[in-house]
């Protein structure tokens, strides 16, 4: 069936978006404290990220319900690469908090529209289904990245990580541009 050849080439868009995060989410609270945090300013580092998404959630949700889905998608892959090039490049931990503010953002995105986007990609029946094997890939992700993350980190530096997980970012926005923007059935593309 058509529609679950787009859902597999969708969750393995996405793959590298989550081998990206565990690689670099299993360094950064050290990547922090090796530029000096402290432990309760790493925790007010990731509140920032957590606030700017839920406060963006909504409107970037309208935003995937007005222009459709891939475009927030690919908005919040683009997010990422310049977040894992922020975090590469930064010499200070104070720009941790406006990176954390933009990946907040980026994430709430992506959360948004890629679950609208499974929702538009299987029938009603199987929208269950659907979500958990695009649910699949988060795990698989985590599964691969935070070793793989670790190891990079350990032999090579934290900023080669960031910058290997912005190098595997571009095969997922590669992938992306082949998934076509679904028909919404009236259900899902309604609005308030």
């Amino acid at each position: 069936m058509l529609l679950r050849k787009h859902l597999y080439l969708f969750s393995l868009a996405v793959l590298p978006v989550m081998i990206c995060s565990g690689m670099v989410y299993s360094v950064l609270a050290l990547y922090f404290s090796h530029l000096g945090a402290s432990t309760g300013e790493i925790g007010l580092i990731y509140t920032t990220g957590a606030t700017a998404g839920a406060l963006a959630g909504p409107h970037l949700g309208r935003l995937a319900d007005r222009y459709g889905r891939k475009p927030v998608i690919l908005g919040a892959m683009l997010g990422f690469l310049a977040i894992f090039l922020g975090y590469a490049s930064m010499r200070q931990v104070e720009l941790a908090f406006l990176i954390q503010a933009v990946e907040g953002a980026a994430w709430a995105a992506l959360g948004t529209a890629a679950s609208a986007m499974v929702a538009d990609l299987a029938p009603p029946a199987e929208r269950g289904w659907a979500m958990g094997v695009y649910d699949r890939t988060w795990f698989i992700g985590w599964i691969i990245g935070p070793s793989f993350g670790g190891f990079i980190a350990e032999h090579l530096g934290f900023r080669c990580t960031f910058l290997a997980a912005g190098s595997l970012l571009l095969l997922g926005i590669g992938l992306l541009s082949l998934v076509p923007e679904p028909r919404r059935s009236p259900e899902s593309s309604g609005g308030s």
